[in-house]
């Protein structure tokens, strides 16, 4: 019998798991490594079967960012030269994208855009461009464009935007640690004036970039609590001229765990795996699917990926299947809902 289907049984009957729990499967040994994931995988069967869903990104404009993140090679602090710098896509090139993505079964087309945060003009110019993408393509359109105000998130709502991608990143104690530029608050901000608008909320972070197990569950309890429809998890893949340029990357058992984790805290919320996949699960990233059920494909903003083909071939040969449905709304009555009442694990 698998002693970690005691927590897949109960966070699958509405409840959740503890603090504890949580970092008893961050902490787990290896040789419990492969029952963690048949139980993560219990839950995500439950709730998603065998499918996975395919998110395409779309760098947008490149580079010239005000931002400290630590992380990224798009932000102010990275090395000269270490990374290009570009304008605003056209219309045509966007639109194109979308094509494209709806081409190869994405269900979901990512805009995204260096930057603090929108100008008013800038988010009108791509609310056009989204009302074009929506009379072309059948997929839906997440922007990612930094912090926003309440109100440029209701005519982004207004523009036929499906949802917003803005992540917390680490635990509240940890940022600063990666960001000075902005406060944890401010992404809080963001995404509460997202879900307030109507939009669906993508928010998850980054794992890896020098965090301990404890803000990692901190991270997952607190994107929980503003109850995001898609969750993607990413693993710092170090590049060259950012201040993180040397850290060593995540093993792949430990980003297993963590995902494991994130499907044990977020049984019904869609989880998806995003960069630096390749890099850090190497072979194994196969065994991400169990816990997971979406993945970013052909590429992470500044990062190559591996291929939509050698995605679809992963994804095949692992026993799973492309799922192009379109992605429901989550609400209470469906069960679905950020929190539950039952008592922790």
């Amino acid at each position: 019998m698998n002693p970690w289907y005691d927590i897949a049984l109960h966070v699958t009957g509405g409840g959740q798991i503890s603090r504890d729990v949580a970092l008893q499967i961050l902490r787990s040994d290896d040789d419990d490594l492969l029952s963690i994931l048949d139980a993560a995988f219990a839950v995500r069967r439950r709730h998603f079967g065998r499918g996975v869903r395919l998110h395409v990104l779309r760098n947008a404009r490149n580079g010239g960012c005000t931002e400290d993140c630590g992380y990224c090679s798009q932000s102010a602090v990275v090395r000269p030269g270490a990374t290009h710098r570009s304008p605003w896509q056209s219309r045509e090139e966007i639109v194109n994208g979308a094509r494209e993505a709806s081409r190869m079964g994405a269900t979901r087309y990512g805009v995204v855009s260096s930057g603090r945060g929108p100008t008013d003009t800038e988010v009108e110019s791509i609310g056009e461009i989204v009302r074009a993408i929506k009379a072309e393509a059948p997929i839906q359109v997440c922007l990612s464009l930094g912090l926003l105000s309440p109100r440029q998130a209701e005519h982004l709502k207004a523009s036929g935007v499906d949802r917003y991608h803005h992540n917390l990143e680490t635990s509240e104690r940890y940022f600063p640690h990666l960001c000075t530029t902005h406060s944890y608050q401010d992404r809080v901000a963001t995404a509460q004036a997202v879900t307030n608008a109507g939009l669906a909320l993508c928010c998850g972070g980054i794992l890896g970039a020098g965090e301990t197990a404890e803000d990692r569950v901190d991270m997952a309890f607190a994107v929980r609590d503003l109850g995001p429809d898609t969750i993607p998890v990413n693993f710092l893949d170090p590049r060259p001229g950012t201040p993180l340029d040397r850290h060593p990357r995540l093993g792949p058992a430990d980003c297993l765990r963590a995902l494991a984790l994130f499907r044990f805290a977020h049984p019904a919320t869609e989880l998806c795996v995003a960069g630096g996949r390749e890099s850090c699960l190497g072979p194994m990233q196969a065994l991400a699917l169990y816990p997971a059920n979406a993945v970013f494909t052909s590429g992470y903003l500044t990062t190559p990926g591996q291929g939509p083909e050698a995605d679809r071939d992963l994804i095949e040969a692992a026993g799973f299947q492309i799922d192009a449905t379109p992605q429901p709304r989550r609400t209470a009555e469906g069960g679905a809902a950020a929190n539950h009442t039952s008592e922790p694990a």
